[in-house]
């Protein structure tokens, strides 16, 4: 089998607190180490917010810790924040916190690798659980998935909350969608059927189901990344387990397996393919 163009990760909803001994922190440890172990080929592991259970500076040092004594190995991460980062206090001076303790700079911005556009969007309120996005974060989307596009390659697009009805969690009456702007977000988006778009904030088990949204002409394709931190159920129910994504980028098609990070497995009939 041919080998692909590029590999990378997608993990969310770390959720570190300041309690080295959390089970939290622990699974994050373990995320970082099973990649570390199975993906050397890796160009970036894409965090989709939630790093911290409450944006506290402590949380923050513990996050850099355990980064700082397992990258040997890793790539370079990429991370947008969710709301848990932000909403418990002021959301620009949580907004510098989250920038000074991760290295991240602004809200949204986007970043070329390998010659494919990663963009990363973030909420400009500190909203309980919605996100909100500004007028200019829209439009300087609209011509960010414009730049160098082509229906043929895909762009990859981060945001922490989903749009409604979509991945698992996002279903009205689960009630874990989150986008104030979800019109206009989708409206843009069926601009762009390139796009893949990833989520995080449900939690959402894998297994759950309506993991990956077929946009079909009318948004995005949209997967549910579950978490890092721990699991919820379609019973509503907490679940202790960590999951993420490795997505393998190949010529005409687009391969998205779910990984166990306490096992250390791919996660069985969570494999999708995308063609083009």
């Amino acid at each position: 089998m041919l080998s692909p163009i590029i590999s990378f990760q997608v993990i969310t909803d770390t959720h570190v607190t300041n309690d080295r001994e959390h089970i939290h922190n622990k699974h994050f440890e373990q995320a970082l180490l099973d990649i570390a172990a199975h993906a050397s080929n890796s160009i970036g592991i894409m965090h989709v917010g939630d790093v911290t259970d409450h944006g506290l500076r402590p949380e923050y040092e513990e996050f850099a810790r355990i980064w700082e004594a397992n990258k040997a190995g890793l790539p370079e991460m990429l991370l947008t924040y969710g709301n848990h980062d932000i909403f418990l206090g002021e959301w620009s001076n949580q907004l510098k916190l989250y920038e000074s303790s991760t290295g991240m700079k602004g809200p949204y911005y986007d970043k070329w690798l390998e010659g494919y556009h990663f963009i990363f969007l973030g909420s400009e309120q500190g909203l309980k659980d919605f996100a909100y996005l500004s007028t200019e974060q829209l439009d300087w989307l609209d011509e960010r998935l414009g730049e160098q596009a082509s229906a043929s390659k895909p762009v990859f697009l981060f945001l922490h909350q989903p749009l409604k009805d979509t991945v698992a969690g996002s279903l009205e009456e689960q009630g874990w969608y989150g986008v104030t702007q979800d019109k206009e977000l989708k409206a843009i988006l069926k601009k762009h059927p390139q796009t893949i778009m990833f989520n995080g904030h449900t939690h959402w088990e894998l297994e759950a189901g309506h993991t990956c949204f077929e946009g079909k002409g009318e948004t995005a394709t949209i997967f549910n990344t579950a978490s890092v931190a721990y699991l919820w159920t379609n019973e509503d129910e907490y679940k202790e387990g960590s999951q993420g994504y490795q997505v393998d980028v190949y010529a005409n098609k687009i391969i998205v397996r779910g990984r166990d990070y306490t096992t250390s497995s791919w996660i069985e009939n969570e494999q999708y393919e995308l063609n083009w």
